[in-house]
């Protein structure tokens, strides 16, 4: 396996500079930024390459920006692979819901494919996606999907709110662009509006309706939970629910887990 430090020599010595230029590009950046931590002096440089000693995170940058190539790339020679980042999420399940922005930026975006069983926090969550398995995605591919404002969810063990219809640990997908209430009769729960709710005490979804300045959050008439009334302003209306993956028969798995914590 090639070190890092002969990636680099290599990189450097292939696109023609020498260790003075790479220094002198450092110093650009220096005065660019005001910063002194992206300067590389040329025996900091023979250092990484030559004992392999690990630059800083300024310096790795700005030898991404010198060299020409992905940081993501130069993070890689070092071990850290950013399209692992949501398969190691994994290693910590925050109980308390959260918004969470975890997936990596790159040219392909990696799609879930396979649920990690493994995965078991105990409220609902606007989740950063955890996974066992994910598929790279050209971005191009989703380019009509960006257009959507969706944002998404897990729904924690804990939330019993709209079980059996959405049983804890599904995945939602929501419709920022709906945060209004509809009011309407409506034929059967199915065609009911389900909405992403946040208040002061976390997340959860359920049907909604308005009296005065209260919003009232309604259960699943099977749901052991009783109705919430919370004041408007205490209240974000996420968005609307406009889709569900759930994985059959772990329900009740994920509530003994929950009464056992």
């Amino acid at each position: 396996m090639i070190s890092p430090g002969t990636n680099l020599r290599t990189l450097r010595e292939t696109l023609g500079f020498t260790m003075e230029d790479v220094e002198t590009a450092s110093a650009q950046l220096v005065s660019k930024h005001n910063n002194e931590r992206y300067v590389i002096t040329v025996n900091r440089l023979s250092d990484f390459e030559i004992k392999d000693a690990i630059p800083d995170i300024h310096q790795l940058y700005a030898l991404a920006v010198i060299y020409r190539r992905e940081f993501s790339e130069m993070l890689s020679w070092y071990g850290i692979d950013l399209n692992q980042t949501a398969a190691d999420l994994e290693t910590s399940a925050p109980p308390r819901t959260h918004l969470s922005y975890a997936l990596p930026s790159t040219a392909g975006i990696q799609k879930p494919v396979r649920i990690d069983p493994s995965f078991d926090p105990r409220t609902t969550s606007n989740f950063a996606p955890m996974v066992r398995q994910w598929g790279v995605v050209p971005v191009a591919y989703l380019q009509e999907l960006s257009k959507k404002e969706y944002s998404y969810g897990y729904i924690g063990s804990e939330d019993l709110m709209m079980q059996p219809l959405i049983p804890p640990g599904s995945f939602i997908q929501v419709d920022e662009s709906r945060h209004r209430l509809l009011e309407g009769n409506w034929r059967s729960e199915y065609e009911r509006p389900i909405y992403f709710i946040g208040t002061r005490e976390g997340y959860t979804c359920s049907w909604c309706m308005k009296s005065g300045d209260e919003l009232i959050l309604l259960p699943h008439s099977l749901s052991p939970v009783a109705p919430t009334i919370v004041r408007s302003k205490d209240a974000d209306i996420i968005g609307q629910v406009v889709g569900v993956a759930m994985r059959l028969g772990d329900s009740r798995n994920l509530r003994d887990d929950a009464e056992d914590h």
